[in-house]
């Protein structure tokens, strides 16, 4: 059952069209991640979902209620964490965790909130002027972790996490699928989003360019081979789909599109080959596919 629906939504800050008619579902108990560089609208749309900004045309709800209608009620059964955010810079850690359950006019769950502050290693007696921006984050994380909500809407949420801390958020975000819960993960980076996500919509330049399963979007991205051999590889370059063939010495590295990987393998049969190893294609191939031209991109 689609949870959170996006339909033909355009969006335009005068003559600049951040967003052209996305399309974005997201089903209930799902993480769905929603991947693009800094720029590409993914703050944008989520700031339409939330009710922050008006859509200049499009259908866009949540629960089946419309986003800037009944802003109010939605609120009350999500939880977000922001992109970006200013703390008050004079209120403890725990004061503005404490300050932001409060807004949701909820009553707050003082076990869930120490635990998670022990998960995430916070201490929430420093004042936010004092703390680094990994722990600027954990705050804003804990805000939206420690509310039991129905939807969690993270717009990248583990920007300043060091490695240990990132690999416990997702691992706590698994735990909450278990749960039933839906999550909107937006993200720019690929091996979060592989690990986590079971939808991915990628976005560039306010459209959505692809979306699907991760099994449905690696059919699309080549798997990369590594074969040695005591005999010249002749022919890879004939083969229709190979790119970027490279030889040292006796070991080639190359490319392939999936689709042609058959003939790769009937290529191969025919030399006496004493090592070859595959590498699945990942989503971070797709994405490169798609953004590749796109070095210079200015970032907003």
């Amino acid at each position: 059952m689609s949870i959170i629906q996006i339909e033909n939504l355009t969006k335009s800050f005068g003559q600049f069209k951040a967003l052209e008619d996305v399309n974005l579902e997201v089903k209930q108990g799902e993480i769905h991640g929603f991947i693009g560089p800094n720029g590409a609208g993914k703050s944008t749309t989520i700031r339409v979902l939330l009710g922050m900004l008006k859509a200049d045309t499009g259908n866009i709800t949540i629960f089946g209620k419309d986003t800037w209608q009944e802003a109010v009620s939605i609120h009350s059964r999500i939880a977000y964490v922001p992109g970006d955010a200013n703390l008050w810079p004079n209120l403890t850690g725990g004061q503005i965790i404490d300050l932001f359950l409060n807004m949701r006019n909820s009553t707050i769950d003082n076990k869930r909130r120490d635990e998670l502050i022990k998960y995430f290693e916070l201490d929430p007696t420093k004042k936010c002027r004092t703390y680094s921006k990994g722990n600027l984050q954990k705050v804003l994380i804990i805000s939206a972790l420690a509310s039991d909500a129905d939807i969690y809407i993270l717009d990248e949420p583990t920007s300043g996490l060091d490695p240990l801390m990132e690999r416990k958020f997702q691992n706590y975000l698994l735990d909450l699928k278990a749960q039933g819960k839906t999550i909107l993960l937006s993200s720019h980076i690929l091996s979060e989003v592989e690990k986590l996500c079971d939808h991915v919509s990628i976005i560039r330049k306010g459209k959505i360019i692809e979306e699907g399963t991760l099994e449905e979007l690696r059919h699309l991205t080549r798997t990369n081979f590594e074969v040695t051999s005591s005999e010249n590889l002749e022919g890879l370059e004939n083969i229709e789909g190979i790119h970027q063939v490279e030889r040292e010495n006796t070991t080639t590295t190359f490319q392939v599109d999936s689709e042609n990987v058959n003939e790769v393998i009937q290529l191969l049969s025919q030399y006496k080959i004493t090592h070859l190893t595959s590498a699945p294609p990942r989503l971070e191939d797709l994405f490169i596919r798609y953004y590749d031209d796109q070095e210079d991109e200015q970032y907003d």
